[in-house]
């Protein structure tokens, strides 16, 4: 399922984006048959999997507002708990290859076993089956087309898979595990660009199989991407950022000039009076920091980590927030990483409940009012850092901060 785009998504330069691919992709830095040598290739957009979580389908302790001390943080924003690794990663872009490799229609056939076809057994033959009733089934062969270029994405490790997804759901896990049960298809999507101006995207939403062999139940409607249009794998979403997208997005260095920025307004606990400030990506994901800003997620104050205020009748590890006595969970602020998820290079003066992920205002409550695919038939608002549902009347709460006494 394709949910229409919004413009005003925006997304990092693409430079920051480059990663050496695997054997069988061709997507990450394969120049174009018109790239001149020293030129960039043409990127036909890029793919950024929402709500990142960590490996073992738990929920966080954000997300049961369970927080007894400073632990390690268990969502990765920005790219997958185990690292992003050749076709397996948080995002990826698309780009003209050396060689077209897409296909179009070629040849229909209507017939009543499109099981025992020719066109379904040949497995160099790419082909889609419709399925119209038991007994009446139509088969559309396909052949080279040399104005496009076809990317395929699935839960697959065949070299035939370009982007290998796993289930990222909300308020879960990263099923990464040979055990783990996903309920993405082996074979869940193919996108075919078009290689001449004005470089045209269109997604084809099914299950394939090894034979390239697409099955089909109904038709799409439409099946253009757009600039922020979402992509749903069942199990996992997708965004769709186009390169006129890119232009308008935030890159990670004003990101991180954001973070310099809060940190040398040099704001206090108001009742520990110690200076906060927020970790530096480059020092990882770790237990938060002694300066660690952390958040009561009711009222927006924003303290040092401190032990008391426990209001357990309340419900589990609820705390009572010192200054306005609005009791809800208490938890460390983590500034958003994936640009590619923000709208704007706004300062970071809104975070996420209950995860405490930091962004701009607009980037808070366009997410906090836009509904993500859950399951098969059900929509919840999320971080898009982390994947937590959110909570609350807005979804997001403003950061009060307190300035230094002197």
């Amino acid at each position: 399922m394709v949910l229409e785009g919004n413009p005003e998504v925006g997304s990092p330069r693409t430079s920051d984006l480059q990663h050496p691919g695997s054997q069988g992709s061709c997507v990450f830095s394969s120049p174009g048959d018109d790239a001149q040598p020293g030129e960039e290739p043409i990127k036909y957009g890029e793919l950024i999997v929402l709500g990142c979580c960590e490996e073992g389908g738990e929920e966080t302790e954000a997300q049961r507002g369970e927080v007894t001390g400073p632990r390690a943080h268990s969502c990765y924003n920005g790219c997958l708990a185990s690292g992003d690794k050749g076709r397996r990663r948080s995002r990826l872009a698309l780009s003209r290859r050396p060689h077209a490799n897409g296909v179009k229609p070629d040849v229909m056939h209507h017939i009543s076993t499109p099981l025992v076809s020719k066109a379904l057994s040949n497995r160099g033959q790419h082909s889609i089956s419709y399925t119209l009733s038991r007994s009446h089934s139509v088969i559309v062969e396909y052949t080279h087309d040399s104005d496009t270029d076809m990317f395929q994405i699935g839960r697959s490790t065949e070299n035939m898979i370009d982007f290998v997804v796993t289930d990222t759901s909300p308020g879960g896990g990263t099923a990464e595990g040979p055990s783990a049960q996903s309920t993405i298809s082996r074979y869940a999507c193919r996108i075919l660009c078009d290689r001449r101006p004005p470089y045209t995207a269109r997604i084809y939403a099914a299950g394939f199989d090894a034979s390239s062999n697409i099955f089909l139940g109904v038709e799409n409607e439409s099946n253009v991407l757009q600039d922020g249009s979402l992509i749903d794998l069942c199990g996992a979403t997708l965004l769709w950022r186009t390169p006129a997208g890119l232009l308008r997005a935030p890159t990670l260095k004003q990101l991180e000039a954001q973070r310099q920025e809060a940190n040398a307004a040099r704001p206090q606990c108001p009742v520990g009076l110690s200076t906060l400030a927020f970790p530096s990506p480059a020092r990882g994901r770790t237990a938060p920091d002694k300066q660690q800003p952390w958040v009561y997620v009711r009222c927006g104050h924003v303290h040092g980590y401190h032990g008391w205020g426990c209001r357990r009748e309340r419900g589990p590890q609820e705390r009572e927030c010192p200054l306005c006595r609005l009791v809800g969970p208490y938890v460390p602020l983590w500034l958003g990483q994936e640009a590619g998820l923000c709208l704007d290079p706004g300062p970071p003066s809104h975070a996420f409940a209950p995860c405490g992920h930091v962004c701009s205002e607009k980037t808070a409550r366009y997410w906090a009012q836009t509904p993500l695919p859950h399951g098969t038939h059900a929509f919840h608002a999320a971080c898009p850092f982390c994947g937590a549902w959110l909570t609350g009347e807005h979804g997001c709460v403003r950061l009060i901060f307190q300035g230094p006494l002197d």
